[in-house]
Formats: C-alpha cells, structure tokens, sequence
C-alpha cells in the first residue's frame, strides 16, 4: 500500500491516459459505427457489401493485429506522423487501431437496434417523402440508439479494458505502468495488482451503473 502511496502521481497519469485512450477512441467508434450502420442498411449492394466485408474482417482480427498494423504497418512502414511528438503520435495511432476495430462492434450492435423498429415507420417515413438519410438519421436511428443502450454500454467497458493492449504501439497507460511496478518492486506483486485491479473497476462499475440506468430510462414501449 505504501508503494501505491509514493507512485500515486505516476499511477493517476497513467490512469489518466487510459481515460484519455477510452474516450477518444468511443467517439471514433461511434461516428465510424454509425456510417457503417448506414451502409449496411443503404439501399446500394455495393455499400452494403463493403460495409458487411469491413466489420466481418475487423470482429474476426484480435485487436493486437490491428494495433500492430497502426504502429509498424501505418506508423513505421508507411511513415504516417500525426503529430510531433512521439508520445502523441502513438496515442493517435492507437487511438485509430481501436476506433478501427471498436466500431465494427458498435455497427453491429446498432443494426441489431434496427431491427426493433418496426418496418411500418420507414415506409410511413418513404411515403411522407423522407429520403434514406433522412428516415434513417429522424426516424429508425434515434430509436435503434434507445434499444441497444446497454450493448453499446457493454461495448464501452470492453474498450477501455483493451486499452491495456495500447502497449503494442508504445503507449504507457495504466497496464504498462503496472508491469513497471511490478519489475521495479518484485515483493509487492499482489498489493500493486489489486490497486490496479481496483482502478479499472473504479473506471468500469461506474459505466455499467450509468448505462443500466439509461436502458431503463430510456426502453421502448412495444
């Protein structure tokens, strides 16, 4: 305990990164899902196939693949600098191998959502004259949000637990600083995996909690 005392300010930096990873990566992965929940219900074959082949590939690739690929593949290989500094750099790396495979999970999840709506409202929507993006952006999507609230809540925790894989591209979040604890002070193993074992519960109960309120708040009378 005393160790989690003196290493408080290095700990609550890491943490700090992981939230940072977690929240940026959520709204690439909700902004990237939600396009391709809309190609996959497009009335093009050609949308829907590109759509259908991009979420298969990304849900049956481990995450450690596509972070490796984001930071030899397009980081070292291709030479993609977003910023420079190197720590930032790969903090958007990794945040683009896990939009990139988090958003699959969210189209899913959001497809599912509209399924649940009844095919009466698009076609009231078609024959009051709303287009595709329209009925699907006023009409079907608002309510396919409400349906599978405590998926994408589930979806969220899962995201920020593999942010501990972040290491793979030299990002220093909070499992990596454990790893360091637990070289460093080697006869402090169990006490330095609980505190961070405790932190990722401090983060994840509180998601839970809120989204399982939400999905009461927010469930759709049928």
């Amino acid at each position: 305990m005393e160790t989690l005392l003196t290493e408080g300010g290095t700990i609550l930096a890491a943490f700090w990164m992981t939230v940072r990873l977690t929240a940026v990566s959520a709204l690439g992965s909700l902004v990237l899902g939600v396009l391709l929940t809309a190609m996959r219900v497009a009335p093009l074959a050609s949308l829907r196939a590109a759509a259908t082949a991009y979420v298969s590939v990304a849900r049956n690739t481990p995450l450690t693949l596509v972070l490796l690929f984001t930071g030899l593949g397009i980081g070292a290989n291709l030479g993609l600098e977003l910023s420079d500094d190197l720590a930032a750099n790969n903090f958007w790396l990794a945040v683009i191998g896990l939009t990139a495979y988090t958003s699959a999970f969210v189209c899913e999840a959001l497809r599912s959502g509209l399924n649940t709506v009844p095919v009466g409202q698009a076609e009231a929507a078609r024959s009051l004259g709303l287009g595709f993006v329209k009925t699907l952006g006023l009409i079907t999507l608002p309510q396919a949000f409400r349906a599978v609230v405590a998926p994408l809540g589930s979806i969220l925790i899962a995201l920020t637990k593999n942010t501990t894989i972040a290491l793979v591209v030299g990002v220093s979040e909070a499992s990596v600083r454990m790893r360091e604890m637990i070289e460093t002070y080697g006869d402090q193993v169990i006490e330095i995996f609980l505190g961070f074992a405790a932190g990722f519960v401090l983060l994840c109960l509180p998601m839970g909690l809120l989204f399982g309120w939400l999905q009461r708040r927010m469930a759709v009378a049928r």
